[in-house]
């Protein structure tokens, strides 16, 4: 199938053709630019038509007869006739722009509310790349569509329909010697879109790719320089760039060939206008003002034809993109209220699992019938390989996904009956890799209660360890935060999520207590504020030290998504073989390394 027979499909089929409608229906806000815009498109055809006109009174009533005084009339109705033209054309402009704007800012806050909502499902398929092309890219697309695309179109056409009654009202024959130039000017202007708007996508996504190389080498620096990489890296940047270069070489070279075929034709019609109108003139049966008004008819025509034949490919492009954008608005999260949950109200923190089981995407099984109870106030240790269903527990208590078997309860509620703002709310989260954001410390801090007020910021920096290092910084709490917290080392960030977690003083705490990463102090620091943290609140921990499993009210170990053992450090010790395994393996060494460290 040709490219065209493909566009010309796309175009044709209903699904494009409703989702070209349904992105349309994007202007019904702002319904009054819209008509604005299309009444301003009639004037400004209605002005263009009149002007050869005047013209053509110009040269036969002025010029033609020597009358200097209507000569003078004339230019000064010309000049103003063309200053209002222009005037409406930079009205339709901004207009159409206005709309089209809002159109694109209406539909990225439109995707950005479907991906805060959507669960962790959606976000586990899709990559991350697709999403942002998706917002910004396809988005543009349909601002294109409902600004200038379809405006250009329908001027087109009325263009071509007006002139044509007009220049057969005037002259037949010669209207005849237009229309053979006519479809000929249609059909490379079309051919020449079909060709150059696929090019361009291309060379839009080759963009996406530079894009993605340099962005990687920005935040990877350090791994890049370590690996002492630099030229491996500017090679291929270089080789990317280089596919850039090609594609908009190739771009213009098409422009360049068929720009000069569409003057070509235009002036082909021109010649044989004048070659006719001019034995016609010469004969006495066409006047010369009708002949110039006839070749300013004619070289009016060549831009909306030429803009035709770009919009028709754009169209099928925007269907596309329509397509893209609507399947995540469209997208409902498998995580939601239920139709009459309620808030959840203060909780006490107490957390039951009745035989839950999970499986990611429906198919792989990760937990399998898991059941257990942790009291309010009490630290539940999650110990075990990895895979094996830790932080699947860890999600289903914040309800990031709900459970495919059994239930979670929440002092007796199910989460599902409950408001998911209400229960994530009362809940914390500190994980070994931190995430901040580039903004100030006191933005990170106050992440979570954006009210809160300078000295209740303070109190829990305070509480965190976190103050003495950020009144240490250039500006204290109003230090800029690099990209993902790279200005700051890895003990420091995460006694700010630990200070972000204090503020908003929640019921249930979850976290990862690996500190393996970091030095003997900057450990005790962290320690400290996470036994700060941890006091009266219910608290599920991703154990990796032998403290926190030491102090766990209940350790639960799990393996291949169940529970195989579960008690105290010191009844497990004596109960479970394969506790006492993990603990030689992975616990005991960090009791000898205690002992070493404190001789």
């Amino acid at each position: 199938m040709t490219k065209t027979e493909t566009i010309t499909k796309q175009l044709g089929d209903r699904d494009t053709l409703r989702l070209l409608w349904r992105a349309y229906g994007y202007l019904r806000p702002y319904r009054f630019q819209a008509i604005g815009v299309y009444l301003l498109m009639l004037l400004i055809i209605a002005a263009s038509m009149v002007v050869p006109q005047l013209i053509r009174w110009i040269v036969d009533a002025g010029i033609g007869q020597g009358d200097m005084r209507l000569l003078g009339r004339a230019v000064l109705a010309l000049l103003g006739l063309t200053l209002v033209k222009g005037a409406l054309i930079f009205l339709q402009g901004k207009w159409t722009e206005v709309a089209s704007q809002n159109v694109a800012y209406d539909l990225r806050n439109e995707i950005q509310t479907r991906l805060t909502e959507l669960s962790f499902a959606y976000h586990d398929q899709t990559e991350a790349g697709q999403l942002l092309s998706r917002a910004l890219q396809d988005v543009e697309r349909i601002r294109f569509l409902t600004g200038r695309a379809v405006l250009r179109l329908i001027e087109g056409f009325f263009y071509l329909g007006i002139t044509a009654v007009v220049l057969i009202w005037m002259n037949s024959q010669l209207a005849l010697l237009v229309a053979l130039t006519i479809p000929v000017l249609v059909y490379r202007a079309y051919d020449f879109g079909r060709q150059y708007r696929p090019l361009s996508v291309q060379i839009q996504n080759q963009m996406g790719v530079m894009t993605t190389r340099l962005e990687q080498n920005l935040r990877g620096a350090r791994v890049v320089k370590s690996f002492a990489q630099e030229t491996a890296e500017l090679d291929r940047f270089v080789i990317e760039n280089e596919k850039w270069f090609g594609l908009s070489a190739k771009a213009a070279r098409l422009e360049s060939l068929n720009m000069p075929q569409l003057q070509f034709i235009s002036d082909l019609g021109l010649v044989l206008i004048l070659l006719v109108g001019g034995r016609l003139v010469i004969a006495g049966s066409l006047t010369l003002g009708e002949l110039v008004a006839f070749t300013t008819y004619l070289g009016q025509l060549v831009r909306p034809i030429r803009l035709i034949g770009m919009v028709i490919p754009a169209l099928a492009m925007a269907g596309a993109s329509a397509e893209r954008v609507f399947e995540i608005i469209d997208a409902a999260p498998d995580v939601q209220d239920a139709p009459d949950a309620r808030p959840s109200g203060p909780i006490r923190g107490e957390v039951q699992f009745e035989n839950v089981s999970f499986a990611y995407e429906g198919r792989r099984r990760v937990l399998h019938e898991v059941g257990f109870t942790a009291v309010s106030g009490s630290i539940i240790a999650l110990l075990g390989a990895t895979g094996s269903g830790k932080s699947t527990v860890t999600n289903l208590v914040q309800r990031f996904y709900d459970p495919t078997g059994g239930r979670v309860l929440v002092d007796g509620q199910d989460v599902r009956d409950v408001t998911v703002y209400s229960l994530r709310s009362q809940i914390g989260v500190v994980l070994q890799e931190t995430m901040l954001f580039v903004a100030t410390i006191r933005e990170n801090i106050a992440f979570g209660r954006p009210e809160a007020t300078d000295d209740q910021v303070e109190t829990a920096a305070r509480a965190a360890q976190a103050h003495d290092f950020i009144m240490e910084m250039p500006d204290g709490y109003q230090t800029m935060v690099g990209e993902r917290g790279m200005t700051l080392s890895g003990g420091q960030k995460q006694r700010i999520a630990i200070a972000r977690a204090l503020l908003t003083d929640p019921r249930i705490l979850i976290l990862d207590d690996a500190t393996a990463s970091v030095d003997t102090e900057t450990e005790r620091l962290i320690q400290l504020a996470l036994d700060r943290l941890m006091q009266n609140r219910t608290t599920f921990v991703i154990a990796h030290r032998l403290s926190t499993v030491r102090r766990a009210d209940m350790i639960l170990l799990l393996d291949k998504g169940r529970i195989v053992a579960r008690g105290t450090h010191a009844e497990l010790l004596q109960g479970s073989p394969l506790y006492a395994r993990v603990y030689e393996q992975q616990l005991r060494p960090q009791e000898r390394a205690a002992v070493i460290g404190n001789r």
